[in-house]
């Protein structure tokens, strides 16, 4: 069975257990620690608003045990400060849409508009989604950027390969 060292980190409930992990997360070095990250990550887009608290004691934990994550890698150095912010930003999400708003259809929308650069647009999430990729892209905006995490109402969807003689025919045939 393939090691999954977030899950081992998050079981981890003794200073043994815990020391254990970071003993093996340092031999494992920048592969173990990777591994750690991206398991935190997917934590990270699956947490709703009863795990916030939660969810910032592991960081807190793991900031205990990994201090200077650079030490890894330079382009950690920052990460746990990034993973703070993105529990914030999603804190923000969670309290701004009740839960009776949640259903439904949602996308991304980032842009500048002082730019030429393309609109960056993420459709079709469902509300976790969408609330991880604001919280995600948020904590990096850049001046004059702006993002938007917005529901879907009406939907009108077509796709290149269809022609309006196509559509006309399957309609008859209903």
């Amino acid at each position: 069975m393939k090691w999954n060292p977030f899950a081992q980190f998050e079981q981890a409930l003794t200073d043994e257990q815990l020391s254990e992990f970071q003993q093996r997360i340092r031999k494992e070095g920048f592969t173990g620690f990777r591994l750690f990250l991206e398991g935190f990550r997917e934590r990270m887009k699956a947490f709703e608003d009863r795990d916030l608290e939660p969810m910032e004691a592991l960081i807190e934990r793991a900031k205990q045990l990994f201090p200077e994550p650079s030490d890894f890698s330079p382009s950690w150095v920052k990460i746990w400060d990034d993973f703070e912010q993105m529990i914030s930003y999603k804190r923000l999400v969670f309290e701004t849409i009740g839960p009776a708003e949640r259903e439904g259809e949602w996308q991304i929308i980032i842009d500048n508009p002082y730019t030429h650069q393309e609109i960056v647009c993420y459709p079709g999430l469902s509300f976790l989604e969408g609330a991880f990729l604001y919280a995600y892209f948020r904590t990096d905006l850049k001046q004059n950027e702006y993002i938007r995490l917005q529901k879907i109402q009406n939907v009108i969807m077509a796709f290149g390969s269809e022609r309006p003689e196509q559509r006309e025919k399957s309609k008859g045939r209903d």
